[in-house]
């Protein structure tokens, strides 16, 4: 029996084979994530893994796929629960782009801590937004659902065996093999010609929407490594002639903790596709859709950090639209010394970021306080980080606009569709997680553990 980690696995090395024989640039990509990593691990020891073991922060990727329909999603919903993993927050990236983006995500992951640690692939999915007459009006939300409509993403099945998966937490041999080779096939870039009219007609509206409605089938748009120094490996890549994006999305580079989640990646390759011409002939063309994306992970944030963070962003904006010559990194930098936490003991006391709580070895005698700030001034409680698992709306919104080879258009006359969480989970018949209840529930039960062990009434807060 092939469990459903060991599923997860294999089909996180198959998917990441498969793209790198898709696209070239991102091998080159992975090779540079791994020697920034051994560098960094070299020069800084065991630091260099306080925020997760060197061999999970070379075996973590995280993927992205589009898809039209809530029917899709929810198909998408099987498959990736057939590896544990299960829809965690709600982006709306309509809201967080400047340009046209029409859609709507979420991100399939393990939640567990345990199956975190065996292996933490994710993948960012969105769904696109017919519904939203900023972007569509009537006329084309109905060409385009048709078109959607009759489309066939993957294979029943495919979704017999992930149904099975999860309903027994894993398949026999055989059958995990086949479950495997059908899944990776579902995300690879189809031959078949694409209708150059119609991927035209919506690209006018967005790139994106082209990409995910354009088409009669879905693939992964990019699958990202994880590096420790994302700064240095930018500056490796660009030195290799990779044409990198114009900055790093997230929080800036700084002297003090790492926090959230910072992102960069190289632009998009023109990459060969047949197109078909209203006359029925088939030619070679080329289409911008795929990029390769890297990530540097920090420590995951409380509500309380995540709004001293926006409030940063903004002021940065502020700033930056005041002194247009300036840089923006530096600027950003400025902010943060000033009005973030400089360590992450601070970032603990002050309820800002997430923390594993754990009595220590070599704790104080004699009655324990009964704070968390008292325990962890006194010694007798150390703090370690949370990664965070999750995604930034507008990190996501600036990488996808900056791969986009167009604004598109949206017409702000209209009022945007409904769409949220508590949708997204009806649309897909399970439960859309909530990133910080995970958080908080696991700094939680460190927490009561640390109760027990110093027999403590209640659990320190």
């Amino acid at each position: 029996m092939i469990s459903q980690w060991q599923l997860r696995a294999a089909f996180a090395r198959r998917l990441s084979d498969m793209y790198g024989q898709e696209v070239p640039a991102y091998t080159t990509l992975v090779d540079v994530s791994h020697e920034v990593n051994e560098d960094v691990l070299r020069a800084e020891g065991a630091g260099a893994e306080r925020l997760g073991s060197i061999s999970r922060v070379t075996a973590e990727r995280h993927g992205a796929i589009r898809v039209g329909t809530p029917a899709e999603l929810e198909q998408v919903a099987r498959v990736f629960g057939a590896l544990g993993m299960h829809p965690v927050g709600f982006y709306d990236l309509r809201e967080a782009a400047a340009s046209a983006v029409p859609v709507v995500s979420t991100a399939f992951r393990p939640v567990d801590g345990e199956e975190l640690a065996r292996n933490p692939f994710r993948v960012f999915t969105s769904m696109l937004t017919p519904a939203d007459p900023r972007f569509f009006d009537a006329a084309l939300r109905a060409r385009l659902e048709t078109f959607l409509a009759s489309r066939t993403l993957f294979p029943p099945e495919l979704l017999t065996l992930a149904d099975r998966a999860a309903a027994d937490r894993g398949l026999p041999d055989e059958d995990a093999e086949r479950f495997l080779r059908l899944a990776v096939r579902s995300f690879e870039l189809s031959h078949e010609p694409i209708d150059r009219g119609w991927y035209e007609t919506l690209e006018k509206v967005s790139a994106v929407a082209a990409d995910i409605g354009g088409v009669r089938s879905t693939h992964i748009n990019h699958l990202t490594p994880r590096v420790l120094d994302i700064d240095e490996l930018y500056r490796r890549m660009t030195e290799r002639g990779i044409e990198m994006i114009d900055t790093i999305q997230g929080p800036p580079r700084w002297s003090g903790p790492d926090v959230l989640l910072r992102q960069t990646s190289f632009r998009a390759l023109a990459e060969p596709r047949a197109l078909r011409a209203p006359d029925g002939s088939v030619t070679s063309g080329a289409l911008r859709v795929r990029f390769g994306e890297v990530e540097a992970r920090g420590i995951a944030l409380t509500r309380e950090g995540r709004a001293r963070y926006d409030a940063l962003l903004a002021r940065t904006d502020e700033q930056a639209a005041q002194h247009p010559a300036a840089d923006r990194g530096e600027l950003a930098r400025a902010l943060w010394t000033e009005d973030f936490p400089g360590s992450e003991a601070e970032l603990a006391r002050r309820g800002l970021g997430y923390f594993t709580y754990h009595a220590a070895a070599d704790r104080p005698s004699g009655p324990a306080p009964t704070t968390l700030g008292e325990l962890l001034d006194q010694g007798w409680v150390r703090a370690e980080p949370i990664v965070y698992e999750d995604f930034l709306p507008r990190s996501a919104a600036g990488i996808f606009q900056s791969n986009l080879s167009g604004e598109g258009t949206r017409n702000t006359e209209h009022e945007g569709a409904a769409y949220d969480s508590a949708w997204l989970s009806g649309a897909i018949g399970r439960e859309v997680l909530d990133p910080y209840a995970l958080y908080e529930r696991q700094q939680n039960q460190s927490l009561d553990r640390v109760a027990r062990e110093l027999d403590l009434l209640t659990a320190p807060r």
